[in-house]
């Protein structure tokens, strides 16, 4: 699991060591923007759309590939179907989202191209 900043950064490295990477959004968005997701008086700094946790995941992505491996989408992150087109564009791998969401991104994804 890619849940940090610290990880995400040093997934060129962490890449050699495993099969894959399952990149954890709620985390990574939590501590790459330093808000408490579960404060209430904070949602509205919660942005998990910030560019710092969008190019963070590229970069997981792009290191992933690098380095022969896959990289997936694991959060809620991965069933923003406003996301799907630009997950597709940096090349994650996988979308796991919830039973609910399958059909809407399912839908995004064939209207993405």
């Amino acid at each position: 699991m890619i849940e940090t900043p610290a990880a995400a950064v040093m997934s060129d490295e962490l890449a050699h060591l495993v099969d894959f990477f399952s990149i954890g959004t709620n985390d990574l968005t939590q501590y790459t923007l330093a808000i408490d997701r579960q404060n209430a008086k904070l949602d509205e700094f919660y942005d998990p759309h910030h560019p710092a946790v969008l190019r963070l995941i590229e970069t997981v992505v792009k290191n992933a590939h690098k380095a022969g491996i896959w990289a997936g989408i694991c959060g809620e992150l991965g069933a923003d179907t406003t996301l799907t087109e630009t997950f597709l564009k940096m090349g994650v791998d996988e979308l796991s989202v919830s039973p609910g969401c399958v059909l809407p991104v399912r839908k995004a994804i064939r209207e993405a191209f």
